[in-house]
């Protein structure tokens, strides 16, 4: 048995990167206690997985594909930045979905309890739509001051529009550099 670090994300455009990267650059500082997100790696995580038994991976991509059968592509608009829990206490920050957050909840509302069929634990919070910029280094329990500002200020900055046509079901590899994602299987909508 061997297991495969997993998660189930949509990707996202190379121009929607770029501009997530243009707001990763704008929020950063130094010391500023947030791991940010290459701009390569950014994606839109719907579902983590954790590690899988590479040979239940059949039966999680046959489960994705069901749960995505019926949706079709639609449109997503990132706009500003956002934190959890809070700007004042950011542990994750964000880039916010204005636009296709109601067709990612569903299609979360449908990937939840059918992963949760195959041994998968339910998320105990409700889904947010949201892309994942940064997240607190290591044992820092939130970012600096600063960060909250940066993020208050950038409230409104549009990051752009892109079609969703996709979702993927990725393997995420660590390493000293951070991690790299390969593409285990893709479903079209």
């Amino acid at each position: 048995m061997q297991t495969i670090r997993s998660f189930i994300a949509l990707p996202i455009t190379a121009a929607i990167q770029k501009s997530a990267a243009g707001l990763v650059r704008r929020l950063s500082g130094e010391r500023d206690g947030i791991k940010w997100v290459p701009g390569e790696n950014l994606h839109l995580t719907l579902k983590f997985l954790g590690e899988v038994d590479n040979r239940e991976l059949p039966k999680v991509c046959a489960t994705v594909r069901d749960c995505c059968r019926g949706i079709p592509p639609f449109a997503l608009e990132f706009r500003g930045a956002g934190a959890f829990p809070d700007p004042s206490r950011p542990r994750v920050v964000y880039a916010g979905i204005v636009e296709g957050g109601e067709v990612l909840r569903e299609l979360v509302g449908r990937l939840e309890p059918a992963l949760a069929d195959l041994g998968f634990k339910p998320e105990p919070r409700d889904y947010v739509p949201h892309l994942t910029l940064g997240r607190t280094r290591g044992g820092s329990r939130r970012g600096a001051p600063e960060v909250g500002e940066r993020i208050r200020a950038a409230a409104d900055v549009e990051l752009g529009s892109m079609l969703a046509e996709k979702v993927c079901l990725y393997a995420s590899f660590l390493d000293k550099t951070g991690p790299t994602y390969q593409v285990m299987d893709t479903i079209e909508l």
